[in-house]
């Protein structure tokens, strides 16, 4: 009997990813890429310049290229998943925006010339991608020298925030692969920073923040099977009363489940 092959990473980004794409077209479905949109761009604002020539790096359908390509030359956003990209073009188009380029690509090997960008950015990759560092040596890699990186992730929550009083813990990594297979292992802030450094770019700003989050749009949007879903509910709920931790923070408000994720941005500027 033949033996299927074990799945590459970057296969199951594209899988998920794929079944994820029409979500991102939909405002109700949506609204937890676009609620800190504006928050990411007003922190990018010192960077943004008419002149420069822009690097989204795991684009997805480009949401953070489509919310500053007016106000430089151009954007390139570039992601592994087609189905996201054409989503991406289709808002594009539909909005008439005219100074964005899609291109298919690995972020773990950029297909760019050194020093090609004025600004590269990421949002929501780290998380994702098995070889983060590869995927920062490659963002700084393409920058020019002065150029402003910025990479905008959920990250791991520090042990204040979680380690209970009788030093029990959870790892969050472990309910994000339930619910999204492509999902690799959550950073802290510090070893994003970190990974700037060691690939020769000075971290300038951090600003870090936490976001509540109803469960079950977070479930519903990766299309969970009802049996994960379950599951993952009934973690969080046992932690409520007192059982394992999750890592996932999780709360009832307004007779509902949430969770709390960790988000960063970081900004470097390359060497």
């Amino acid at each position: 009997m033949a033996v299927s092959p074990v799945e590459k990473h970057g296969d199951k980004i594209v899988r998920e990813f794929t079944r994820q794409a029409e979500g991102f077209a939909d405002p109700r479905r949506n609204s937890a890429f676009t609620a800190q949109l504006g928050r990411l761009v007003r922190f990018m604002e010192p960077e943004l310049d008419l002149d420069d020539v822009v690097l989204e790096v795991a684009a997805g359908t480009a949401l953070v290229s489509r919310a500053i390509a007016a106000r430089v030359r151009h954007v390139t956003a570039l992601d592994l998943t087609p189905a996201m990209l054409a989503e991406g073009k289709r808002a594009a188009d539909a909005s008439g925006v005219t100074n964005m380029t899609f291109t298919r690509g690995d972020a773990n090997g950029l297909p760019y010339l050194d020093r090609s960008f004025t600004l590269v950015l990421t949002r929501f990759s780290m998380h994702q991608v098995d070889d983060p560092e590869a995927v920062v040596r490659e963002m700084v890699r393409v920058a020019r020298p002065g150029a402003a990186i910025v990479v905008a992730d959920i990250v791991r929550p520090g042990p204040a925030e979680t380690v209970r009083p009788d030093g029990a813990t959870g790892d969050p990594d472990r309910i994000e692969r339930l619910r999204d297979p492509s999902h690799a292992t959550l950073r802290t802030e510090a070893e994003i920073a970190a990974m700037l450094t060691a690939a020769g770019a000075e971290v300038r700003r951090v600003e870090r923040f936490d976001v509540v989050r109803p469960l079950d749009p977070w479930l519903a949007f990766t299309r969970t099977p009802d049996e994960t879903s379950a599951a993952i509910r009934k973690e969080l709920e046992a932690e409520l009363a007192g059982g394992a931790p999750t890592g996932m923070r999780p709360a009832f408000m307004d007779g509902n489940l949430h969770f709390t994720h960790a988000h960063a941005f970081i900004q470097a500027i390359a060497g």
